[in-house]
């Protein structure tokens, strides 16, 4: 019998193996999927990469940075106490008292020690902003290359760099390998008095650097509006050297180092007669500038071994009379592209001894000077050069007599007394003294009569200082700087229960005191506006900036700042005082003066301001 085909056939489509059937669609599915793959890879667009450039090392220095170390947090003398006082005086609008000369100078804000620059900001090297018309600053340290490491260095080699460097005629490519601060400096005097070369680096803003085998090269334009011929005198420890248009004009060097300079001897006579600062002054050739016309100028000072740096160029015009000191000495005044500011005179002080030259006199290095009016800043300066901060207003005291309104329509002229439960003791003119409901009153009354009743507060300041280590010069030995870092704080508690939700200011002003002298600086000063509420816990704390406190040896003198006493000062929202704490009356007495100085300004014990007290003159200038 035959097997029927069709019937076969038919098994395939319906009774084929499970496994076939699965292996079919396995294969069909696997097709279809490869499908869409397929068909999404193309509709895919490939993104466009951006390849960026090859990055640029850009050099960095691996320098030995300052080691710090805390000490706890010292509190105030218990001799402090705190006074509340209840200011009573007709309603004024209610407004914040304005803090006038205070913006200036808080940092920070130096600075004052923004330029109209501020202490936090310019030094004896100058301000970190450009007016224009300065000479722009950089130091150079041959302890480093120019990407930071470390390199090789004697005083031999070093002497014989600056040699060929300026004999080059100041070819930049002779110091191409060594290190250049990338920050600048921007000067309007060459007037860098005699400083502890430790103290160098970190007024500049290289604090990193080692305080040896480095100077600091300068270079502007000098430039007269009118025709002009002078020369330069200057001192520079361990040397300066001073180019005009391509030419020496000037070389000093300290007395036992002249020698390692002897390729220029200035034509002009009177080297080594008078004494600026640590040596006596070198005198340099005449100059002839024309009218408007500018040459290029280039000035280089520095250190090799550590000790004291400096940096004095001055000023003598053909044919001027200059007044001399009691010993003989003519007071040339001090080469400047700008009138110096009371900040600038207030740096220089701190370290140049007193009455060897002129700081507010002399020609002006621009073309484009004009005397200054009669009451501008630079002309409030009495014969001694010494600054005179503008007085305060005199206050014009209010009457605590007011008008007061009644629900009823009613009202009386009388000065408030005190709140007694829920009435109010009002004084009338006449001396009688009523007690009226305080909810007869209106909302304005109320208002006064909270505002008069502040709360009763407990002030504390403290200060938190950090130790800073200064590193060793060439010689091996500890540098004569000490110094630290110190951060003022205040926190204010009420201590009264009556609620009080008017808004406050407090003040704190933190105050130094020279080493060896008799003046006194503001360290920092703060103001914060705050509610004592009770989500805080009636409490209101803030902290000002960190300052920096340095004392030094100079010329066998110790010299520098540190912290002294405070002054903190809580007014209300119409700017009326009600509490304060001091160690110092003498401070709270002269309040509106102390507002109108500002942060790194020295004050005498009137709270007027003034210079620092001087250095000492050297006993032997120039001699090692």
């Amino acid at each position: 019998m035959k097997k029927k085909v069709v019937g076969k056939s038919k098994g395939v489509v319906k009774g084929a193996p499970s496994g076939f059937v699965v292996s079919l669609l396995v294969h069909a599915a696997a097709l279809m999927l490869a499908g869409l793959l397929v068909v999404f890879t193309v509709s895919q667009k490939e993104e466009q990469k951006f390849e960026p450039p090859a990055p640029v090392e850009r050099p960095k220095m691996k320098l030995k940075k300052p080691k710090v170390k805390v000490k706890k947090s010292a509190k105030p003398k218990p001799t402090t106490r705190i006074v509340t006082k209840v200011q009573k005086a007709t309603m004024p609008d209610i407004q914040l008292p304005e803090m006038s000369g205070m913006a200036d100078g808080m940092v920070r804000g130096i600075e004052g020690f923004d330029l109209v620059v501020d202490l936090g900001d310019a030094n004896v090297f100058g301000a970190a902003k450009s007016i224009g018309n300065d000479f722009e600053g950089e130091v150079y340290s041959l302890l480093h290359d120019r990407r930071g490491g470390t390199m090789s260095m004697d005083g031999d080699q070093f002497r014989e760099i600056l040699r060929k460097y300026v004999l080059s005629g100041w070819k930049s490519s002779v110091l191409s390998r060594f290190y250049r601060s990338p920050e600048k400096r921007y000067a309007t005097n060459i007037m860098v008095p005699p400083i502890p070369t430790a103290l160098a680096p970190g007024v500049f803003g290289v604090p990193e650097l080692e305080d040896y085998y480095l100077f600091i090269k300068y270079e502007g334009k000098l430039v007269h509006k009118t025709d002009i011929k002078f020369r330069f005198w200057g001192i520079g420890d361990a040397y300066i050297f001073v180019n005009v248009d391509g030419k020496e004009v000037l070389l000093s060097a300290w007395n036992a180092h002249y020698s390692y300079f002897d390729w220029w001897s200035s034509s002009a006579s009177g080297d080594r007669t008078h004494v600026l600062g640590n040596q006596r002054m070198v005198g340099g050739d005449w100059i002839e500038l024309k009218a408007g016309q500018p040459l290029d100028m280039k000035v280089l000072f520095g250190e090799w071994h550590g000790g004291q740096v400096s940096g004095m160029l001055l000023v003598e015009v053909e044919g001027v009379e200059y007044p001399r000191n009691s010993r003989g000495a003519p007071l040339y005044p001090v080469f400047k592209t700008e009138e110096l500011t009371w900040d600038s005179i207030t740096e220089i002080s701190r370290f140049l001894t007193d009455n060897q030259c002129s700081l507010t006199t002399g020609p002006v290095f621009n073309d484009f000077y004009e005397p200054p009016s009669p009451d501008s800043e630079t002309n409030l300066v009495a014969d001694a050069e010494t600054p005179v901060a503008p007085q305060p207003e005199p206050k014009v005291e209010e009457s605590p007599i007011r008008l007061w309104k009644f629900k009823d329509g009613k009202d009386v002229e009388a000065e408030l007394m005190t709140v007694m439960g829920n009435q109010v003791v009002l004084k009338n003119a006449r001396g009688k003294q009523v007690k009226v409901p305080i909810d007869s009153l209106t909302e304005e009354d109320l208002s006064y009569i909270w505002l008069s009743t502040p709360p009763t507060l407990d002030i504390n300041f403290e200060k938190t200082t950090q130790v800073r280590q200064f590193g060793d010069t060439q010689s091996g030995a500890a540098p004569p700087v000490r110094g630290n870092f110190m951060t003022f704080s205040t926190q204010i508690e009420q201590t009264s229960s009556l609620p009080y939700g008017f808004g406050l200011q407090a003040e704190f002003f933190a105050i130094g005191s020279e080493i060896g002298g008799n003046k006194r600086m503001l360290l920092d000063y703060q103001k914060s506006d705050f509610t004592l509420v009770k989500a805080k816990k009636f409490k209101h704390s803030f902290k000002g900036s960190k300052v920096e406190l340095i004392d030094y040896t100079l010329n066998g003198e110790r010299k520098g700042k540190k912290y002294d006493t405070f002054l903190v000062v809580v007014t209300d929202s119409r700017g009326k005082i009600i509490a304060y704490k001091t160690p110092s009356e003498t401070l709270y007495e002269n309040l509106d003066k102390l507002r109108n100085i500002k942060v790194g300004w020295y004050f005498d014990r009137d709270v007027n301001r003034c210079l620092p007290t001087p250095p000492q003159e050297y006993s032997s200038p120039g001699q090692n």
